[in-house]
């Protein structure tokens, strides 16, 4: 029996990298054996153990073969004279396919430590093209990597993008695209997840909303870089600048959704661009089971982003609405994420990358002011009933109208 550091943990060594988890493989050993050592069993489609001490995951030696469409069409062999060479034939990357032995001697069987130099994403075998996953996992592992320099070698591009053509990408579920996805959001530069599913072919198939934005123009006046598509990525690369949450980077991503689905009898003009995009983020959402938290704020942010850039053009009316629809006093937190997920899009366009914002300050003194004007206080007035909501949106109003006011005369000093 002997036991390797492999994968992402050897990887991530030899970039000079933080290691986060640590993976082993095991050869010359039977689960019967793993189970006798203390070692407990989790694996469902093929053995693995967690170490009685560290719970670090240990995966028996395998091969696999290719029975039937999709990812889980797989048969995995595990006996005990598999070799650790016979392992990482199966592995994705060659960068993933690196192995560490108990004297810290790195074994690699598929190039991988060159590719590491050369900064290459490359496929260890044609095997690769056998789990339609590996394209969202390759498209991650760009994102993650880019700031690095690394890039997909192109005859894995051509790989994927045969396996699009053969049909492989129509065979992956709802959730193991989302969980790629939602990923993604969190690396360095999720904006390159999208560009390699859109240049390999996969996009138009997985995410058909966002890859029709590409080649849609805009009125160069509010938009030098014309291209919606390019404007969306530019908008996910800002709110990275501006927050590591997934969740804000998602609504930036989705936020000019309804832009793909414009008359061209109107373009470059996007009137009610808003609306459609709100429908088009519930369906998109729907379809991949996206998490609520998620679904909310791309949803208000859809609907609602062209509201805040206008905050000082609207009327109080207007304003009162937006924080109503939006539910900005009983969820405070999520308001403040759409307002980044606006800064973001104000901020994505060429020359506006540093541009003051001066619609978000304003906007969240005016939630805060009209906030501090509550329910119990009406009561205490005497006030009942249907009075109550009445009042309230009087008093809230009546804030807000102060505010614009007093905006107005500044901006006029």
């Amino acid at each position: 029996m002997k036991t390797y550091l492999v994968g992402g943990a050897v990887r991530d060594k030899l970039l000079g990298l933080t290691i986060k988890d640590r993976d082993w493989v095991v050869t010359g050993a039977s689960p019967d054996e793993m189970t006798a050592l203390g070692y407990s069993s989790v694996g469902k489609d093929f053995p693995v153990f967690l170490h009685p001490k560290t719970k670090e995951e240990y995966a028996l030696a395998r091969t696999e073969r290719k029975t039937s469409a999709g990812y889980h069409g797989f048969q995995f062999d595990t006996d005990i004279t598999v070799t650790l060479e016979e392992d990482v034939q199966r592995r994705d990357l060659t960068i993933n396919a690196l192995a560490e032995d108990d004297d810290g001697k790195v074994i690699d069987f598929v190039g991988g430590k060159s590719d590491l130099e050369k900064r290459l994403l490359r496929h260890v075998s044609p095997a690769f093209a056998e789990d339609p996953v590996r394209i969202l996992r390759i498209a991650r592992f760009a994102s993650r990597f880019a700031n690095l320099g690394f890039k997909v070698a192109p005859e894995t591009m051509t790989l994927m993008r045969q396996m699009v053509e053969d049909g492989e990408v129509d065979a992956l579920v709802a959730e193991r695209v989302w969980q790629e996805m939602s990923r993604a959001l969190c690396e360095p530069s999720p904006e390159i997840f999208i560009e390699v599913l859109r240049e390999c072919g996969a996009l138009k198939i997985l995410f058909p909303e966002i890859d029709r934005l590409f080649g849609v123009p805009q009125p160069v006046e509010h938009h030098p870089e014309i291209d919606t598509g390019v404007h969306t990525m530019l908008v996910l690369q800002q709110a990275c600048i501006l927050s590591d949450d997934p969740v804000v980077r998602f609504a930036a991503l989705t936020h000019d959704l309804g832009k793909g689905t414009t008359p061209k009898k109107i373009l470059p003009h996007h009137y009610d661009h808003e609306e459609r995009g709100y429908h088009l983020v519930k369906e998109l959402c729907k379809r991949y089971k996206i998490p609520n938290d998620f679904r909310q704020l791309a949803e208000i942010t859809a609907r609602f982003h062209t509201h805040a850039h206008r905050a000082f053009e609207v009327k109080p009316k207007t304003l009162l609405k937006v924080l109503n629809k939006t539910d900005a006093f009983r969820k405070p937190e999520r308001f403040e994420q759409f307002l980044l997920a606006c800064i973001a899009d104000s901020h994505g366009r060429p020359g506006y990358e540093t541009y003051d914002y001066k619609q978000a300050p304003f906007f969240s003194l005016v939630r805060n002011k009209t906030a501090a004007v509550s329910a119990r206080d009406i009561i205490a007035d005497g006030f009942e009933n249907k009075k109550i909501s009445e009042e309230l949106y009087n008093r809230r109003l009546l804030v807000i109208k102060q505010l614009v006011k007093s905006a107005k005369s500044i901006e006029t000093e």
